[in-house]
């Protein structure tokens, strides 16, 4: 039996291959552009592009597990050619933004929603992880940091609930090896409710220096994330930290509460990523 990653560049997804691969199962590493894969000796790289539904056949040859990134471009033709080649369980990596209010319209959630229907559409079984905000999304200050410039913030006190991506990799992998997640949703956060003021402050001992905090309002912050992506996700993005303003995030699940080990902290991810806040 082979386990088909796709999205196989991606940070939780080269975790996924690792630990399938240490655990002697046969993996299948699958993206648009297989030749920039690195992937462990004894793991075959495939394509699947999912703009062309020619490369879906070889990729899904002999496979039984997916793992699967949410892109709804040919989305239906993927899963066709999955339900023809006798996959029996797609893993998918959606969100927890597909469970708020008007889900559909929303650009945050709109990506995950579609892919989670088409597989609920199909006669495929699903188990659908759905992570709130990844601790590695804290990357996005690194400039400021690394220029010992104040962090800009609409919302500082804003409350998330961050997981490490690597809690994410270890669900996936249940989910793809064991049966206690099978044909589940499950809505993943990490252990602690921060505020981003809080984890900046995490940060700060992680790196042993001062990172103040400029807050800003809600229009700067809209002209300068604008620089780096669309107007509706940005307005989505600061509608999100708006609502969570008022209050402690909600812990859902994590490894904790389903695999019986402790979940990894926002600390522990601070300390073990420092190295990505350089001074300049």
């Amino acid at each position: 039996m082979t386990i088909l990653i796709t999205g196989a560049r991606g940070k939780v997804a080269q975790a996924i291959t690792d630990r399938l691969h240490s655990a002697g199962l046969t993996v299948r590493a699958a993206s648009a552009h297989p030749a920039e894969l690195t992937v462990p000796d004894g793991v075959e790289v495939a394509e699947l592009a999912l703009d062309r539904p020619e490369t879906f056949d070889s990729a899904l040859r002999d496979v039984r597990q997916v793992f699967l990134y949410p892109e709804p471009a040919g989305i239906h033709e993927l899963v066709k050619a999955a339900e023809t080649a006798g996959v029996e369980h797609v893993v998918l990596l959606s969100s927890s933004s597909v469970l708020g209010p008007d889900a559909e319209n929303d650009p945050l959630a709109g990506h995950s929603l579609q892919v989670e229907r088409a597989l609920a559409d199909s006669d495929l079984t699903c188990t659908f992880l759905r992570p709130d905000a990844f601790a590695s999304n804290s990357l996005g200050w690194a400039y400021f940091i690394g220029r010992s410039m104040p962090v800009p913030l609409a919302y500082p006190d804003a409350h998330i609930a961050p997981i490490h991506p690597e809690d994410i990799a270890d669900i996936a992998v249940e989910a793809l090896t064991g049966t206690s997640l099978t044909g589940r949703s499950v809505t993943l956060t990490g252990p602690d409710s921060l505020t981003f003021r809080e984890q900046l402050a995490v940060l700060e001992d992680a790196l042993g220096r001062r990172i103040p905090v400029e807050h800003i309002t809600r229009a700067e912050a809209e002209q300068q994330m604008g620089r780096h992506m669309p107007a509706p996700m940005v307005a989505s993005l600061l509608d999100l930290w708006e609502a969570a303003n008022h209050g402690p995030a909600a812990i859902a699940d994590t490894t904790q509460t389903l695999l019986g080990r402790p979940a990894r902290t926002f600390r522990q991810w601070a300390h073990e990523n420092s190295a990505a806040f350089p001074q300049h």
